[in-house]
Parts: structure tokens; C-alpha cells; sequence
């Protein structure tokens, strides 16, 4: 029960955040002037060659049809191993993550950055889909790994690979100059939260098809 409330008290706590931000986005966009623009030149600098190269092709990791094709093949090796709980986790951070990015686009109708796109996009700004796409999945995975794996030091570095594979789609929406790094923050918070919040249940049901066998 402690550790249930542990969950809901950080995902509370996160999409709370979420929500404040929202509202500054919504109603007071210039506020954030002076967190967005310091952020963007960071990232971007002058666009170097090879980080242009570089992030162009990682942002495309997160395009819908390439991420429901890998993710894909993930869920089907769940399934082939009998892991459902897993699957059903990893499936639904991409159906939650096509709902929430349509109907909260609309809500807040953020314009995309005024700079040079390196890549096409078009609709609003926030929250990113990518990043929230990201967040959940690779979050997901950070979960099972941490779950499924036996030995400590390949946990852990699988863990962090995942981590830092999430951080550099997310870093990879404002260098593209596609979303504001307010945008890509929304969605963590977001995602993390919603993960959060979910996490008790996926293991609680887990837990219980493995005791029932239902699966492995």
C-alpha cells in the first residue's frame, strides 16, 4: 500500500506540474520567452553538420510508422515469450500517446517555433508526441528491463541506454526546431506521471498472471 501511494504521490505530483505548465502555455505564452529561447540557442548553436545529420535521423526513430513497426517487433517477442502484462504495457503507451497528443494539441494550440525546421511537421507545438511517445515507451521499457533482467551490472546499463536513448529523442525536438524545449518538457512530465500512476496496476495484474500462470 506504502509503495502504491509512493507511485500516485509522484505521478500526482508530476502531472500536476504538467498542468501548471499547460496553463502558462495557454494563457501566458510570453512568459516563457525567457526559458524557451536561452534552451533553443544552447541546442542548436549554429546547427553543425554532423549534429544536423545525427538528430535529423534519430528524430525519425519517433514518426509514427516506424515507431509502431519497432515497437511492434518488441510486443511480438513479449508475446512469443509469454510476457502479456509486458506487451499490453508497451501497447499502451502508444495508443494512450496517439489520444492524449491529439485531444491536448487542441486544447492549447501552441504555433510551432519560428525557426528553420530541419525536418517537416506541421499542427501544434505542445506537448510533443515524440518526446511523450518516447517517454512512455523507453519508460516502459526501463521498467520491464528493470523487472525481467537477473544480472545487476547488464540491468543497470541496459537501463541507462534506455534513459539516455528517450533523452536524445527529446533533445532531438528542439534541435530540429520543431517544438520549444517547454514543449518536450510538458511531455516528460506527462509521461512520467502517467507511468506513474499506471505502474501499481501493471504490476499488481503481473503478479497475479504469473501466480495464475497465465503467463510467464
Amino acid at each position: 500500500m506504502k509503495n502504491k501511494q509512493s507511485h500516485f504521490l509522484k505521478g500526482s505530483f508530476a502531472l500536476l506540474l504538467f498542468m501548471i505548465l499547460g496553463y502558462v502555455v495557454k494563457f501566458y505564452p510570453e512568459n516563457l520567452v525567457g526559458i524557451d529561447q536561452p534552451i533553443q540557442s544552447a541546442i542548436r548553436g549554429d546547427l553543425p553538420a554532423y549534429l544536423t545529420a545525427f538528430f535529423t535521423r534519430v528524430t525519425v526513430l519517433m514518426n509514427t510508422p516506424v515507431v509502431v513497426s519497432w515497437v511492434g517487433v518488441i510486443v511480438l517477442f513479449f508475446v512469443w515469450k509469454k510476457w502479456y502484462t509486458e506487451a499490453f504495457l508497451l501497447i499502451g503507451s502508444l495508443v494512450t500517446t496517439g489520444l492524449l497528443v491529439v485531444i491536448l494539441k487542441h486544447i492549447y494550440l501552441r504555433p510551432r517555433p519560428a525557426l528553420q525546421h530541419l525536418v517537416q511537421e506541421g499542427g501544434y507545438s505542445f506537448p510533443s508526441g515524440h518526446s511523450l511517445a518516447a517517454t512512455l515507451v523507453f519508460g516502459g521499457l526501463i521498467i520491464i528491463v528493470g523487472q525481467r533482467m537477473t544480472s545487476q551490472v547488464g540491468k543497470v546499463l541496459a537501463q541507462i541506454a534506455l534513459f539516455l536513448c528517450m533523452v536524445t529523442i527529446v533533445v532531438s525536438r528542439v534541435y530540429v526546431g520543431v517544438h520549444y524545449p517547454t514543449d518536450v518538457t510538458g511531455s516528460m512530465l506527462l509521461g512520467f506521471g502517467l507511468l506513474q500512476m499506471v505502474f501499481p496496476y501493471y504490476d499488481r495484474l503481473r503478479f497475479e498472471w504469473r501466480f495464475k500462470s497465465k503467463q510467464k
